[in-house]
């Protein structure tokens, strides 16, 4: 009998915590780069009468015999207006001998945990060993899931946490300082985030750079994670141009990653990307090679994340008997 498993957010929770999922990634930027994915650049649909946007995700990774596809919307203004996460995301896990839907589960949450994951993996390869400060660039969920990641991978002291709303970039500070355990402190300018800062994530939605070449000291890895669609660019271009660059995946960045701006203007061409992150994880290309280098990865998000990511909490849920089973033909 063909069935379904539905999965909730609050179940999911339950069924995998931040180290396995830098783990899942790990192997989906690996399976990726030794091009067994077939994993068409994500398609988007502009609501601009709304501030927002539908992002389609479809991959099928050979190696693994895994399929899905995750839709995931951006709508800035949904928690001020309608109370709603600024990310949601359904993700259908396919059965690539049937074309079954074999599960249904929420998005939303894996969404934030696999970008969080993203930054902990490209931070355990590309920032220095010795890197203790964090400077974190916006405050809100993406912000919190790279502290979470990285705290994996890093010794963390200090963290410094810039947003445009000094409430919220305090009361955020607080409540890391409190739940997770660090010291943190909210600073007033994006400057003071990243002078002096080892790693630094950047988690905004920004169309104008807001990070200068001239604030970022050698030896500092960056994680820019807010450049999503084209048009968004967080670092200035001189910046990337000095960098030594890191990307999940040539076609997306180029499109809508933060190098979309810095290829648009010339910048920054193909071979000046240093190598792609899987390409790190498998040994195949370096990463940091030395304690002077400005490391600076930017991160699309790959539909293979989120389908290994869900394809191993299925596997869970099903051990352990969580989710409802439905029959759609039914």
């Amino acid at each position: 009998m063909y069935e379904t498993l539905l999965l909730k957010q609050s179940e999911i929770k339950e069924l995998s915590n931040m180290k396995e999922i830098i783990g899942y990634v790990e192997t989906a930027y690996s399976v990726h780069a030794q091009r067994k994915v077939q994993m068409p650049a994500k398609k988007y649909l502009f609501f601009k009468k709304y501030e927002g946007d539908l992002r389609v995700m479809p991959c099928f990774i050979r190696g693994l015999d895994q399929a899905g596809v995750k839709n995931v919307n951006v709508h800035p203004n949904n928690s001020t207006k309608y109370n709603l996460p600024t990310v949601m995301g359904l993700i259908e896990l396919v059965d690539p001998e049937t074309g079954f839907p074999i599960a249904v589960m929420d998005g939303t949450w894996i969404t934030n945990m696999r970008t969080g994951a993203a930054g902990g993996v490209a931070t355990k390869y590309l920032a220095r060993e010795d890197s203790e400060i964090l400077g974190l660039v916006g405050a809100g969920m993406q912000a919190l899931t790279q502290l979470i990641a990285i705290k994996e991978v890093m010794n963390i002291k200090e963290v410094k946490v810039s947003c445009r709303t000094c409430t919220h970039r305090e009361t955020f500070a607080k409540m890391i300082t409190e739940k997770y355990g660090v010291n943190a402190r909210a600073v007033d300018t994006i400057k003071e985030a990243v002078v002096g800062s080892d790693v630094i994530s950047t988690t905004t939605p920004s169309r104008v750079p807001i990070i200068k070449r001239k604030w970022v000291e050698d030896g500092t890895h960056i994680n820019a994670m807010g450049a999503d669609a084209p048009g968004k660019q967080e670092l200035e271009s001189h910046l990337m141009e000095k960098a030594k660059i890191f990307i999940d995946c040539w076609d997306q960045a180029s499109h809508s990653g933060e190098i979309n701006i810095p290829v648009h203007e010339g910048i920054i061409r193909r071979n000046d990307i240093h190598a792609r992150i899987g390409d790190v994880v498998n040994g195949a290309k370096t990463g940091r090679e030395s304690d002077k280098e400005i490391t600076v990865f930017d991160s699309t998000g790959l539909a293979v994340q989120d389908v290994v990511t869900a394809w191993n909490i299925r596997e869970k849920a099903l051990k352990m008997g969580v989710g409802q089973k439905i029959n759609f033909l039914e």
